[in-house]
């Protein structure tokens, strides 16, 4: 009967909880850019009710058009300058939909009014570019977040929760595939396409758009500890379809102790996000979202289906509403600068270690 209590009480706080974070769901919303097919999302919470975004900063108005129409967005709301926008509109937070080379343009204008920013995966496109918008975001105190799909993935919660349970002991070895048949392959936009294949405003191809999934998932698995070496192989199986920029990348993390092997890709058969982690004693593979398959060292194998998230961690604007409210650090997470700043340094390693050849001692 206890428990039974227990449960009744702790389901209700939940539930308060939860509506505390939708009623201040309505954050006052900037975006930068639209020229990223991950818009969709936010301008359809706009067009549903679900967003309040004040204000929109695109130079290209034939997607103010396009866009425009499809969400019902007034004109008003339109500008084609980031800095105009935020001054008129003084928006609670701007999210970046723009080229990963851009971010760091967003940050630059944004800092010094002291507005907090959301970008896109990954943080930026070049290591040196996510190094200033390190140091904006210290000198001005503010957050600068990076989203990613899988971190509202709830069978990679499961997973870090079993590992810091020490359910399979320690780390041994971590492997993520993420990717799917080619952003052309798949109708990805031309605008999103004119950058997305460009070296240097995505500052790579398939390494930057998908090996930072794993980079990330790898650094908060080992909470935040840096990698000691980075080996990687870039390959270019479709030069027709993506002249300037690899759309295969393998990449070798080492730590002490374990080893993370990260592949993004351009190539496969099929979309995929998926995450597996060996251990001392058991391995753990989360399928999709929400399917995690199991199996220890005495042969015991298990399957599940793990619930959906709870607020404020289930989803990015009710993450990036807690965190502005002081009810999430936001410190050391997937979204967290910190973090990120080491998936940079990943990234950046992967490249010179496919420029030279070698493996990259950090």
């Amino acid at each position: 009967m206890k428990n039974f209590i227990k449960t009744i009480v702790f389901s209700f706080i939940l539930l308060a909880f939860a509506g505390i974070v939708n009623a201040q769901n309505k954050l006052r919303l900037g975006v930068a850019g639209l020229n990223h097919n991950h818009v969709y999302g936010i301008l359809s919470r706009y067009r549903d009710g679900k967003a309040d975004i004040v204000g929109i900063a695109e130079p290209n108005k034939a997607l103010w058009v396009k866009f425009g129409k499809q969400f019902h967005i007034p004109d008003s709301l339109f500008f084609t300058d980031l800095k105009t926008m935020v001054l008129k509109t003084k928006p609670d937070a701007v999210l970046g939909y723009n080229a990963a080379a851009n971010h760091v343009d967003i940050v630059e204008v944004c800092a010094p009014l002291h507005i907090p920013v959301m970008v896109e995966k990954p943080l930026a496109a070049t290591l040196s570019q996510a190094k200033r918008m390190e140091e904006l975001a210290n000198k001005y105190n503010i957050k600068v977040l990076t989203n990613y799909e899988t971190t509202w993935y709830p069978s990679n919660l499961d997973v870090y929760n079993t590992v810091n349970a020490g359910t399979i002991g320690s780390i041994k070895r971590m492997v993520a595939h993420d990717g799917h048949q080619g952003p052309k392959e798949i109708g990805c936009s031309e605008e999103f396409l004119s950058w997305l294949t460009d070296p240097v405003l995505n500052g790579a191809g398939a390494l930057n758009d998908f090996g930072c999934y794993g980079a990330d998932l790898m650094t908060w698995m080992m909470h935040g500890q840096k990698p000691i070496a980075v080996t990687a192989i870039g390959r270019h199986y479709k030069p027709a379809v993506y002249p300037k920029v690899e759309d295969d990348a393998t990449v070798i993390v080492e730590y002490p102790g374990a080893i993370g092997q990260i592949e993004g890709s351009w190539n496969w058969p099929f979309s995929i996000k998926d995450f597996e982690v060996f251990g001392e004693t058991g391995y753990l593979h989360a399928l999709d979202t929400s399917h995690i398959v199991s199996r220890l060292r005495e042969n015991i194998k298990s399957s599940k289906t793990v619930d959906p998230l709870a607020a404020p961690i289930n989803d990015p604007i009710i993450y990036l509403t807690a965190v502005l409210h002081n009810q999430l650090p936001g410190t050391d997470d997937l979204s967290s600068l910190k973090y990120n700043m080491i998936v940079m340094e990943i990234l950046d390693a992967a490249k010179r270690s496919i420029k030279e050849g070698k493996r990259i001692v950090l």
